[in-house]
């Protein structure tokens, strides 16, 4: 979703994430856990506490090599093998459910 939105705006919090990479987390976050005011609140609270332990540029990559290893195909097959991919998901996914802790 973060592809189709980069054209439409610079907005971005002192943080550097822009205000269309929270609202595409926070979406996400809302799939996945249900919906409402308080669901909302929890999952903005959760891309404030990504956002405090990742820069910017260091979730997007996160994002990226999560893309590419959930592909279908071979190619997709590749990346999911390569070891500083794993690490750097690895990490992203423990500051998911220290996030999840917190907020949830």
């Amino acid at each position: 979703m973060i592809a189709f939105l980069i054209g439409c705006g610079t907005a971005q919090a002192e943080d550097g994430y822009p205000t269309y990479a929270r609202v595409d987390y926070v979406l996400g976050c809302m799939l996945s856990n249900g919906q409402g005011p308080d669901v909302v609140r929890k999952c903005s609270c959760s891309i404030d506490e990504i956002a405090a332990h990742f820069p910017y540029d260091s979730y997007v990559a996160m994002e990226t090599a999560r893309g590419m290893q959930e592909a279908p195909g071979e190619r997709a097959a590749l990346m999911r093998d390569v070891g500083w991919i794993k690490d750097l998901l690895n990490e992203f996914r423990q500051a998911q459910v220290a996030a999840d802790l917190k907020c949830f």
